[in-house]
């Protein structure tokens, strides 16, 4: 078996891992495990922040051992995700010309997740399956690609991960960017999270807050929020506290919900375009805030980099508060990567199925118990990540809502393989099933392809006519869990 090892200065061939490494979370067993069914023992070429440089590492097995006593107590969770960002828009995921030194340190702390995925294609409905841990299919709210006014959102009465683990004893909060519903029927407050401080919408001007529809858009619980400086560093400064504060022993969850780097594309300091987008919105002028007429790979460059700097502080306050090796840290996107991302070498972007619509970069860094450096190529999805912080953060899921993820707590800490799954995705037109490395797509021109992803990440060798039996294998099976959906109206 072999594993990628990050190193302080890119990637390069190591030696073998250490003994603490093969003791703790996803070393040793876990990375051997975390190789897709079929993939292949090391990464692709053009895979990651040098990859021309990108060896891997021989590594044995070892039990899963010294771990089991290294720590008992539940974690804090720190659970952040960027808007928009593309799958390589970090440079340890192999961006040319974006640098996030934060992030990147962050991976070499704990794991990176080459196979991650979100949800859906789009914001609410990937945050309908992280905060249920289902398909978003399976709530009227979730069919919404993504919400757009106040006739639907996360039903308060549905259990979600916030109310599931205050029920275990944690402290919640969200803050950041909600989009799952509007006052005054929907709210985090409603659905789990003792605090709020964020917008309800999808997208924000980032000084203004004026929202889609020109509305004013920062609210502390349910009640407006005045603040009009730039949104990151309200965001930065608000998590920063909370992460500092006494909890009264209290583990708690703190969802970070950036809008950087979704558009409109100003960055701060841009004062005079944001002074621009705010005439246009207020004129009436429909669409202003998706600032089709601005922008630039730089300026999408600047964002990504200020997102960078803002989880670095956020990191720099929890390291200051004591807690950083007791928290576990996950950073993600909601979804693919927007006009100005960096997708290479995948095709398709944000609101498609291809893989560089739902393939995100994720990261996950727990001191206590998983080690760092290492690299993990099992396919995971959102609704997993659900389910996992329920195992580890000892809540029990509702039985009459049951998950459709799998808690990757066993392969994280105990080097279990997970079983062969399926991975399934829906939306208007689209629809996509990940089982192994085969991949069954069927895109708005409605023809079936297949797509083996070990050796064809861009998904351009369609495969359906040299395997007929497994296209229609897996388009029975996607057929089977689209039964039970809701339908599209």
């Amino acid at each position: 078996m072999r594993l990628l090892i990050m190193q302080p200065h890119g990637w390069s061939r190591s030696s073998r891992l250490s003994r603490r490494s093969f003791a703790g979370g996803v070393a040793g067993t876990a990375a051997a495990a975390g190789l897709g069914a079929g993939a292949p023992a090391h990464a692709a070429p053009g895979e990651g922040a040098a990859s021309t440089a990108e060896t891997a590492a021989q590594t044995g097995e070892r039990p899963f051992a010294a771990a089991r006593g290294r720590h008992a107590r539940r974690p804090n969770i720190l659970f952040i995700l960027g808007d928009d960002l593309g799958w390589a828009d970090l440079s340890s995921y192999g961006s040319p010309h974006i640098r996030t030194p934060h992030l990147d340190r962050l991976a070499r702390q704990g794991v990176r997740f080459t196979d991650a995925y979100s949800g859906s294609a789009t914001c609410s409905p990937t945050r309908f399956s992280l905060y249920t841990g289902r398909f978003p299919g399976r709530t009227k709210g979730g069919l919404a690609e993504p919400i757009a006014d106040k006739s639907v959102g996360l039903d308060p009465n549905h259990p979600t991960l916030a109310s599931l683990l205050r029920g275990a004893g944690y402290a919640t909060a969200l803050i950041g960017k909600w989009h799952c519903g509007y006052l005054p029927d929907y709210s985090p407050t409603r659905s789990g999270w003792d605090e709020f401080f964020g917008n309800f919408g999808g997208a924000l001007e980032y000084y203004s807050k004026l929202g889609l529809g020109g509305e004013y858009d920062l609210y502390e619980g349910d009640a407006e929020y005045k603040d009009l400086r730039y949104y990151t560093r309200v965001l930065t400064e608000r998590a920063s506290a909370y992460v500092r504060r006494d909890h009264g022993g209290r583990p708690w969850l703190l969802n970070l919900n950036f809008t950087t780097p979704h558009w409109p594309w100003t960055a701060d300091g841009d004062t005079e375009e944001s002074a621009e987008i705010v005439r246009r919105i207020k004129a009436g002028q429909k669409g202003a805030l998706w600032h089709q007429d601005g922008g630039s790979v730089e300026k999408y460059t600047e964002m990504v980099q200020d997102l960078d700097r803002s989880v670095g502080a956020v990191l720099d306050a929890l390291r200051a508060s004591g807690q950083e090796r007791d928290t576990l840290v996950f950073f993600a996107s909601d979804n693919g990567g927007e006009r100005f991302s960096y997708n290479w070498p995948l095709s398709g972007n944000k609101g498609s199925l291809q893989e560089g619509g739902i393939r995100v970069p994720t990261i996950v860094r727990w001191p206590a118990r998983i080690d760092g450096g290492q690299v993990s190529h099992e396919p995971v999805f959102t609704p997993d990540w659900t389910a996992t912080l329920l195992e580890i953060g000892g809540a029990r899921p509702d039985r009459a809502h049951p998950l459709d993820g799998t808690s990757l707590a066993p392969y994280l800490l105990k080097g279990e393989k997970p079983a062969e799954r399926e991975l399934f995705w829906r939306v208007r037109g689209e629809r996509a099933l990940r089982r192994g490395d085969w991949k069954y797509y069927r895109g708005k021109g409605g023809a079936d392809q297949l797509f083996h992803l070990a050796e064809d990440r861009r998904e351009q060798a369609d495969r359906a006519a040299a395997e007929p039996r497994l296209l229609a294998e897996l388009r029975r099976a996607w057929e089977r869990t689209d039964e039970e959906l809701l339908p599209y109206a």
